[in-house]
């Protein structure tokens, strides 16, 4: 298309171009002109008004693309001067010209406007040296370095907040319309922007490896990736474009050389509006129009699609398998059950949070979180972690074990053995066996009814792999209806698993895998569709998912989901009603019973139609 530069100066000649037409036409009765005169200041106004149809030609000549619809609407329209109908083949090329730059036009608002969501960019950081505050380029700041942001202002590079407390936009990058409130220790991603009080923050990534400078490529590399509907246009087009010269060229010799003998004024008129109706500018841009059009819907809603290839795939996953820590669950431990054996659940609770307490397990965080209440440290003499079996500690003069079943049954105590969904904690106090509580992975908010809609609406087949055991991952599994369940699995087993699956399909069924993007980088990269949820600032799951999701909301896959279909859906409507309408034009222009202005009138009405469908999708509320 040649970037808005070259769409302003073809409005600029086709606006000379259609003033010089429409003065001539005027003042043309007035002017004591010859034939030759005539022809010579009309061809002069077509050549200007030509000038953006011949660039185009030649870029596609360059290309390799020799047979394109600007080929066939110059051959058209330049011939009408041999059957001196040049007012009409002008007024033919200036419509073209008008609906072609309405479709440039309204091809750079789109893509303007996923530049618009995507509009990330920091434009400049506020670096401390030696007490000093100098503004810098964030492209020039380093991990470690000291940086001051202001209210109102963009978050340069990802940073960790120092001191500080504040408001942080991050719709731009999640789609999460509510600001998020952020204090010291809190993650800053670049791209957000800075609402209420100043925050001094680390560099934690350079420009580079943020998360703006990540998404923004992923964004420019799905506006520049061509999908299979795409690649099968210009194929089409490649075979289309010769096919019709040569039955326009036939329209115009054969029947004055038989049963309309020497008529080649109707015929080669008939061929030349022929040509223009077979012009197939509409549908050929309506397909990345209707693309940049679903990419744009998905990063309203905080979905970063890198090809708009992904959103035909999509289309056709019939499997979906699932991660389940960080994905399906929380990743967050809680307690799930305290049975405690000779004391109270408090007093259980209370001695597992002192054993736990200098731990930074996420275990031992849950029964922090759980006790509640301040843990005396002066109780808590000698602390020792056993690796792989739990801690030991000496509270107020007594040796107290938290583990697991072999740590007990290596101190000879005897404990029951239990099945429960979760990880089990051994208790024993002074030798003797005190209790076991039960510490589980919560799921995650409406993921039971996503996989309910994926599996009943879209009739999906539904996979979970995890590392844990079969009685977590069975549990977790069972309870979301998996079809099938793989627990104890290790990073290679996984990736083996999904190939098993990928093998077993048929050629147009696809397989998508959904994990957290930090750990399971193999899998995304080996499955048809990767999508990483819940991954902002996950430098893994931006380079290895073809999809991710900003927000960690497992509903947001039943988003990308219907965009895809309505993407799909809205080029397979435009193909039918483009494809449709030409074959009756081109039978109606063959036969002579329309007129090159009613050819073009009607190939403009059909085009701003399927320009129509396809704008609606940036309008995709999710």
């Amino acid at each position: 298309m040649g970037g808005i530069r070259a769409v302003r100066r073809n409005m600029l000649l086709t606006g000379i171009g259609a003033a010089a037409f429409l003065g001539e036409l005027v003042f043309l009765k007035k002017m004591d002109l010859t034939l030759q005169q005539e022809v010579i200041l009309f061809a002069a106004t077509y050549m200007i008004i030509a000038a953006g149809v011949v660039e185009k030609t030649v870029r596609s000549f360059c290309k390799k693309r020799i047979f394109n619809e600007y080929l066939l609407i110059l051959i058209a329209t330049a011939c009408s001067f041999l059957i001196f109908q040049y007012v009409e083949g002008i007024s033919v090329l200036l419509l073209f010209q008008i609906g072609s730059l309405l479709e440039e036009v309204m091809l750079y608002r789109s893509k303007k406007s996923i530049a618009n969501m995507m509009d990330i960019a920091p434009e400049f950081a506020n670096r401390k040296s030696h007490e000093q505050e100098v503004q810098v380029e964030p492209s020039e700041l380093e991990c470690g370095d000291i940086i001051l942001i202001r209210p109102g202002e963009r978050i340069p590079v990802d940073s960790r907040v120092l001191s500080g407390e504040s408001m942080v936009d991050a719709k731009a990058l999640t789609g999460e319309s509510l600001p998020q409130t952020v204090t010291a220790g809190a993650m800053l991603y670049s791209g957000s922007i800075n609402l209420t009080g100043a925050l001094e923050a680390e560099v934690v990534k350079k420009y580079e490896d943020s998360t703006a400078a990540k998404i923004m490529a992923m964004v420019r590399k799905a506006n520049d990736t061509k999908t299979d509907s795409e690649r099968t246009i210009t194929k089409f087009a490649s075979i289309y474009t010769p096919i019709i010269m040569l039955a326009a060229a036939l329209l115009a010799i054969v029947p004055p050389n038989t049963f309309a003998e020497g008529d080649w004024y109707t015929w080669i008129y008939r061929a030349l509006t022929f040509l223009i109706v077979a012009c197939p500018w509409g549908i050929v841009i309506s397909i990345p129009l209707t693309f940049y059009g679903g990419i744009g819907a998905a990063a309203r809603q905080g979905v970063m699609i890198k090809s708009s290839h992904q959103l035909e795939l999509l289309t056709k996953a019939d499997t979906f398998v699932f991660d389940k820590t960080g994905t399906l669950t929380e990743g967050v431990f809680e307690v799930k059950k305290i049975h405690p054996e000779g004391m109270t659940e408090e007093e259980l609770l209370e001695l597992t949070a002192y054993i736990e307490y200098f731990s930074n397990h996420p275990i031992s965080m849950s029964l922090q979180k759980m006790y509640k209440k301040e843990v005396e440290k002066q109780r808590i003499e000698v602390v020792q972690e056993i690796p792989g079996q739990g801690i030991y500690a000496l509270i107020d003069g007594k040796a107290a074990y938290a583990g697991n079943r072999e740590l007990l049954r290596e101190l000879r105590i005897a404990v029951p053995k239990v099945r429960a969904a979760g990880t089990i904690v051994y208790v024993a106090l002074d030798g003797v066996y005190a209790g076991y509580i039960v510490i589980g992975d919560t799921l995650k908010k409406e993921v039971r009814e996503t996989m309910d809609i994926l599996k009943r609406r879209y009739h999906k087949e539904l996979v979970m792999l995890t590392g844990d055991n079969e009685i977590v991952g069975g549990a977790v599994g069972k309870l979301l209806n998996m079809d099938h369940i793989y627990t104890n699995l290790l990073p290679a087993e996984k990736v083996e698993k999904v190939e098993e699956f990928i093998d077993s399909q048929q050629e147009d069924e696809k397989l998508v895998y959904v994990g957290d993007g930090i750990n399971d980088a193999p899998v995304l990269k080996r499955a048809d569709i990767g999508i990483a949820m819940g991954t902002l600032g996950a430098a893994a799951a931006v380079e290895a998912a073809d999809i991710v999701l900003m927000e960690d909301d497992p509903s947001m896959i039943l988003v990308i989901l219907r965009i895809a279909r309505e993407t799909i859906g809205a080029i397979r409507q435009n193909a039918v009603l483009s494809i449709g309408m030409k074959l009756i034009l081109l039978t109606l222009a063959a036969t002579g019973l329309i007129s090159m202005w009613t050819a073009i009138t009607a190939d403009v009405i059909i085009m701003l139609v399927t320009l129509f469908n396809a704008l609606c999708l940036l309008k995709y509320p999710g």
